[in-house]
């Protein structure tokens, strides 16, 4: 396997982060909003749609990781589900943003529950694959960072889209603008689904580096299981993606009802995302002087400490000042984008040289399932503590408890999470010179066809 990448093949694949981020993080920002302030449910019965739907997908990720493992065309593993999944994945996107006729409570509660789904499963089909091509392109321990980071521009444009442009196609989320918010839906969804048929077309996947065979699910599960830098990335992964998806979602109430700043939400947003996007060599070249582990905890703590200033904020406090914490915690943000996904693939050869087996589609199928569970815990919980504190949806001023509830969840809470980040990428074992070790060993056991182990720590 080659050990640079052409710059087409980054590029190429990287585009494919775009349309996963971008809808995303339009959930994260909007969906809990759309429910309470342009459907009309409560934030309690909202929360309760969405984590049923969240925690009922789980199933899908390490099921349809597996079968890309199992799979063999003479399109390779991964990229039929790009070419066969990319329309569902659009269809059951736009399917999120449409108002129902009803407005019973129940009725709401199954329809998004089914629509979110329905969608969870669509999206696994493609993107679980997808982010499985990356240990398949290249082996090399910088090589993988900086392809990661290439994905991580495409993710950080999708986020920066997601928190600016839907904003002037819906205008605000009140009730007469539900038509809106639905083409919103359409657009994003069909721009989403494009780059999955370039991917599909434009790259190639490279031979097995190993005998192909057809890993039993369970099996599979087991050996992710049992790799500890794989199960301490994905704590990593976890903690990282649950701190980013609290913010995404208390970001808008926190701009609108605690700085009374609402107009300014896309350029404060805006303002994150594009610091995050020019800080993303940065973080190469840190992990290049130093390593994975060391340049999270780095990057992380500035995101912390941002998290925990802007709590202290009020709608007095000086516009430049809310803008200058916006530039830390982009810093932040943009480590929180390139570092964890990096750690991820070095797992698989650690575990390759143990068992004799690459498992893949099933190490991102649990990857990916960590951010559904992210995903479950940050949306449900910001809307029970709305619902507990007292958030009255569409009311121009809010009751002190719930002022103090939305400071919380912008605050204390992401920076308990990316601490436990902190905490776990330290421990991660694999520093650059021990993977190169490993890579050496890896070489040598394949081309004699013998197994070497390593000790487990």
């Amino acid at each position: 396997m080659q050990k640079k990448l052409p710059l087409w093949t980054k590029i190429v694949y990287g585009s494919g982060d775009f349309g996963y981020s971008m809808t995303n993080s339009i959930i994260a920002a909007y969906f809990l909003l759309f429910l309470t302030d342009v459907v009309g449910m409560s934030a309690a019965t909202a929360g309760i749609a969405i984590l049923i739907g969240r925690t009922w997908d789980y199933i899908n990720d390490p099921l349809i990781g597996n079968f890309s493992d199992r799979t063999k065309t003479r399109w390779g593993r991964r990229r039929p589900f790009l070419l066969f999944g990319a329309v569902p994945f659009a269809i059951t996107f736009a399917m999120l943003w449409y108002k129902p006729a009803f407005v019973d409570q129940t009725a709401l509660a199954v329809y998004y529950t089914l629509a979110y789904v329905l969608y969870d499963a669509a999206q696994t089909f493609v993107f679980m694959p997808y982010f499985a091509l990356t240990p398949e392109l290249t082996d090399d321990y910088d090589e993988r960072t900086s392809l990661t980071s290439y994905r991580m521009v495409f993710n950080i444009m999708g986020g920066l889209i997601a928190f600016t442009i839907p904003l002037m196609v819906v205008g605000s989320f009140s009730p007469e603008n539900a038509s809106n918010v639905q083409r919103m839906g359409l657009i994003f969804g069909a721009l989403s689904a494009i780059p999955l048929f370039l991917i599909f077309f434009k790259t190639r996947e490279t031979p097995n580096l190993i005998p192909y065979e057809k890993p039993n699910i369970l099996n599979s599960i087991k050996v992710a299981l049992k790799n500890r830098p794989f199960v301490l990335g994905a704590v990593v992964y976890l903690a990282t993606w649950t701190s980013m998806n609290v913010v995404q979602t208390v970001l808008l109430y926190y701009v609108k009802y605690v700085l009374l700043k609402e107009s300014m939400s896309d350029i404060l947003m805006g303002l994150i995302f594009i610091t995050a996007i020019i800080a993303l060599p940065l973080w190469n070249w840190v992990s290049k002087k130093l390593d994975k582990r060391k340049a999270y905890a780095l990057g992380i703590s500035f995101w912390a400490v941002a998290q925990i200033l802007l709590m202290s904020l009020t709608s007095s406090t000086p516009i430049g000042w809310v803008m200058a914490l916006c530039v830390v915690a982009g810093v932040g943000v943009s480590a929180a984008h390139v570092l964890p996904w990096a750690m991820i693939p070095d797992a698989i050869e650690y575990g390759e040289l143990n068992t004799g087996e690459r498992h893949e589609g099933v190490f991102y199928s649990l990857v990916t399932l960590m951010a559904k569970v992210a995903s479950s815990i940050a949306i449900p919980l910001t809307a029970f503590v709305l619902e507990f504190t007292g958030y009255i949806p569409n009311s121009s001023t809010q009751p002190q408890s719930a002022l103090n509830g939305i400071r919380f969840l912008i605050g204390p809470v992401p920076a308990v999470f990316l601490i436990v980040g902190i905490v776990f990428a330290l421990r991660y074992p694999l520093e650059r010179n021990e993977f190169n070790a490993i890579l050496g060993k890896l070489k040598k056991q394949r081309a004699e066809g013998k197994k070497e182990t390593i000790p487990e720590e």
